[in-house]
């Protein structure tokens, strides 16, 4: 907890396995309001979209390269607001952690805030028993921009450190990941979302 800034745009970046996983971290950084990127599909049920809009999320369409979500949430986070990015992009199986989208370096880069990764364990189908959550230290997109000159290279490294942060979170929460063979050998799509 002592990683989470108590002000200030900032983008929690956790391991996304349930639509539990935006629970266990509001009850963690009760501090803050979260606000949360989801994917459109969740408004497909104008109940719960009508719900899940009125706690602070806003629809992102997948795979479409959502310019007006992407600057929404680049507006919220220079307010000073919080947002939950799931850099994964979708929810997965508990066991292997699938590839960093690019989509959260960009925002990361354009919001000009920083970044706290988070592990999540107990919240998937599969967990028994608590629920654990752990934060590690922010990342800042400018420090990785410091080592190079190559945007591509420096987008790289940040999306690199944030995949070994979340997973090593994830291990000290007890969730022992693998990663994805395609994090290292294809490129990640710019699309953020989240799954909730």
């Amino acid at each position: 907890m002592e990683n989470a800034p108590v002000e200030g745009g900032l983008i929690v970046a956790p391991i996304h396995l349930s639509s539990l996983d935006p629970p266990a971290l509001a009850v963690t950084l009760k501090h803050r309001r979260l606000r949360a990127l989801a994917k459109e599909e969740l408004w497909n049920n104008k109940l719960f979209g009508a719900i899940i809009e009125g706690i602070g999320a806003f629809p992102l369409k997948r795979g479409s390269g959502d310019r007006e979500s992407i600057k929404k949430c680049i507006s919220i986070l220079r307010g000073g607001e919080v947002v939950i990015v799931f850099p994964e992009g979708s929810r997965g199986d508990g066991e292997t952690m699938l590839p960093m989208q690019q989509g959260i370096a960009m925002i990361a880069k354009n919001a000009g805030v920083p970044v706290l990764p988070a592990g999540i364990c107990g919240t998937s189908k599969k967990s028994k028993g608590r629920v654990t959550v752990v934060y590690g230290e922010l990342l800042r997109y400018e420090d990785a921009q410091a080592e190079t000159t190559n945007e591509k290279e420096a987008r790289r490294l940040f999306l690199q450190r944030l995949e070994s942060s979340i997973q090593a979170l994830c291990a000290t929460a007890g969730l022992s990941l693998k990663t994805s063979p395609c994090t290292k050998d294809q490129p990640a799509s710019k699309a953020p979302a989240a799954e909730s």
